[in-house]
């Protein structure tokens, strides 16, 4: 990372370290920021491609909260799962395995390929007294107002997976093409903080371990969707939803929250997909009000 966060003076008083745990017959590596002693715990899944930095801004604004936030199986630090397709019932089995591992019973929260994973673990039996999904995918990817976008995507992954293993991978990890994603999803005017957002994906955006669980995490995403999974979660759940969101759009985030027994929707304006960039402040805002948290003075 070569450009400076606009919340590193936030995320510096923050206490974190660094651990690992075999989950799945594989090594997970997270991170634990916060207070040790904190009354609330949250795990924390990122997004596709991405690893736990990508949600360093909104916890920047949760000091009071316990954040456990791993790197997803075959992202960032944490080992691919031995002999297996990464598809969504692995990385769900993952994740509840790992909460059960270093902290049964907290809060879970997932942003965007995140969202499906959580949903789909929770749904499938991941005990957890509250649900909270950031920029949720709430409808089939390949229908959403970007869906030619994604169509490309589909094709530009499927290639990486066929080329030579050095040519696909060096596609993969090409620096125009990464470009050209942080700047489509990007909505955010302020020039300093869109070169901070183009560093992040720059830095951590081709950390994978290999094309082969990229292109199984790849289909993952856009062959589910959080939909499928609300019927079956029966906790107080959170959407934080972004109104230029060019993967779900506003109206299918508001449907979705229909489907659940027990959904709080909060709208974020003038921000896409990449709300845990531009607007973390206003998403820790609304998970603070969603999890009962008190302002503390001078935070």
């Amino acid at each position: 990372m070569t450009v400076p966060s606009p919340y590193a003076e936030r995320l510096s008083r923050l206490p974190v370290r660094r651990d690992e745990v075999e989950v799945g017959g594989g090594t997970t590596a997270y991170w634990v920021y916060g207070p040790e002693d904190a009354e609330t715990t949250v795990i924390a899944v990122h997004g596709f491609r991405g690893d736990h930095h990508g949600l360093e801004a909104v916890l920047a604004f949760l000091p009071e909260v316990r954040v456990i936030a791993p790197d997803l199986p075959g992202f960032g630090e944490t080992e691919p799962l031995p002999d297996r397709e990464h598809d969504l019932d692995a990385y769900a089995g993952w994740l509840t395995e790992f909460a059960g591992a270093v902290a049964p019973g907290a809060v879970i929260l997932g942003h965007s390929f995140g969202s499906i994973v959580t949903s789909a673990a929770v749904a499938g039996g991941l005990k957890t007294p509250r649900l909270i999904l950031v920029n949720p995918i709430g409808a089939p990817a390949l229908e959403g107002p970007k869906g030619v976008m994604t169509r490309l995507a589909v094709l530009y992954y499927a290639l990486g997976a066929r080329l030579p293993e050095r040519l696909g991978t060096a596609l993969l990890r090409n620096r125009v093409i990464v470009r050209v994603m942080s700047v489509t999803m990007a909505k955010t005017k302020d020039a300093a903080l869109r070169r901070f957002i183009h560093d992040q994906h720059d830095t951590y955006f081709s950390l994978f371990s290999d094309r082969d669980v990229l292109r199984d995490a790849f289909v993952a995403s856009v062959s589910h969707d959080v939909r499928e999974f609300a019927d079956d979660i029966h906790v107080p759940t959170l959407l934080i939803a972004a109104e230029r969101d060019d993967i779900t759009p506003i109206e299918a985030e508001r449907t979705l929250a229909t489907r659940f027994d027990d959904a709080t929707l909060v709208e974020i304006a003038h921000v896409g997909h990449l709300i845990h960039y531009e607007t973390p402040a206003e998403a820790a805002g609304a998970i603070r009000r969603f999890l009962r948290i008190p302002v503390e003075r001078g935070r």
